[in-house]
């Protein structure tokens, strides 16, 4: 059972969802409130970068920090790093103490660079083919305490439903952009058809085939040729209106 400070964060959540107006700015809102929610815990300041992967490849979508989206990005360029093996592996993975540590020595020395100490990685798996993790960073060794650590874990557990939602929501407006699409692509073709009915007095079937053969003969698509026709009589494209 959620406790009184996670129901807090997933109100949080829940409030930077409604009011993000992409998925982006979902996501810089979510590493801006793990980071604030760990450092909290920490008594220390640490920075935040998600790393979302889909179809199995990952890349930097967002970050509480300039210093954390470029490391973030330098982990993607290197192929490898805590963050990467935690979503490889589904489990966190922590860097305790940089100068400790032999896993990952070219990425560690541009921890080192950017003074930065220790870092954690915390995956969450939004569904069969898409994952995310949150990369926490921190500018002293051992901020990761077992408190910090189950703070970081818990947040991720609380951000995974509304970030699976947040998916599904984007994935249904993009379905539902690409239907309205075609249901406009398919209004032109039917009011092209009709124009060249009453041009050529001829039924639809052998104006569907006129239009078609002008598509094969320009090469374009048929919807593109239909709304040229259209333009062309009326100075303007076809829209498709829907009744509330």
């Amino acid at each position: 059972m959620l406790n009184p400070v996670d129901n807090e964060t997933v109100h949080h959540l829940q409030e930077i969802l409604v009011g993000a107006g992409s998925a982006v700015e979902f996501l810089s809102g979510l590493s801006g409130l793990a980071a604030e929610t760990v450092s909290e815990c920490a008594g220390t300041e640490v920075e935040c970068a998600i790393t979302l992967q889909l179809r199995r490849r990952p890349s930097t979508a967002a970050a509480s920090s300039a210093r954390a989206l470029e490391l973030d990005q330098v982990e993607q360029m290197l192929g490898d790093g805590p963050c990467l093996r935690a979503l490889r592996e589904m489990s966190p993975v922590l860097i305790d103490d940089v100068a400790q540590d032999s896993r990952w020595e070219t990425y560690n020395r541009e921890l080192v660079k950017r003074d930065v100490h220790s870092t954690l990685g915390v995956p969450l798996e939004i569904t069969s083919d898409a994952g995310a993790a949150l990369n926490f960073f921190a500018t002293r060794p051992g901020v990761f305490t077992a408190d910090v650590y189950e703070k970081a874990v818990g947040f991720a557990a609380a951000a995974h439903n509304t970030l699976h939602l947040s998916v599904r929501i984007n994935t249904a407006q993009n379905r539902a952009d690409d239907l309205e699409a075609a249901l406009e692509s398919r209004t032109a073709i039917n009011v092209a058809c009709g124009v060249i009915m009453a041009q050529n007095r001829c039924s639809q079937q052998e104006a569907m085939e006129i239009l078609t053969r002008v598509s094969s003969n320009r090469n374009r698509k048929l919807r593109d040729v239909a709304g040229e026709l259209i333009a062309q009589l009326s100075g303007d494209g076809v829209k498709t209106h829907f009744d509330s």
